[in-house]
């Protein structure tokens, strides 16, 4: 029915990146991320999260210590298993207003030409 439709536009990882709405993890914290084989983003809005709690200065908190909460939880934190690519997790991160138990999901997709590339979000966000 669509074989011949043409593609009005493409919206990528690397822009995506590229306008904000990810944030390159592993570029960012190469040796943070070699905990996953593949390329770590997360989402602006768990982002703000990380900034919020960092810019707390009476908690103490740096990006390297709250990313690598995230990351490390990612894997060991993990509450339940939607599906082999999605696992739904929970962090601690002090700094961030009355809540410090934030649950998260993190999904392991096809990248821009079809690679696994994992994603950190909000349970809310695709």
């Amino acid at each position: 029915m669509f074989e011949n439709a043409d593609v009005i536009s493409i919206y990528t990882r690397a822009d995506a990146i590229a306008d904000g709405t990810l944030v390159d993890l592993s570029g960012n914290f190469p040796d943070l991320c070699g905990i996953y084989r593949y390329p770590v983003a997360c989402t602006a809005a768990v982002w703000a999260l990380v900034e919020m709690a960092v810019s707390n200065k009476r908690h103490g908190n740096d990006y390297q210590g709250v990313v690598w909460d995230i990351l490390y939880m990612s894997q060991r934190g993990v509450i339940r298993r939607p599906d082999p690519a999605i696992c739904i997790f929970q962090v601690i991160i002090t700094g961030t207003g009355r809540r410090r138990l934030h649950t998260f999901k993190v999904v392991c997709g096809p990248g821009d030409d079809g690679e696994p590339v994992v994603t950190i979000m909000f349970p809310h966000e695709d």
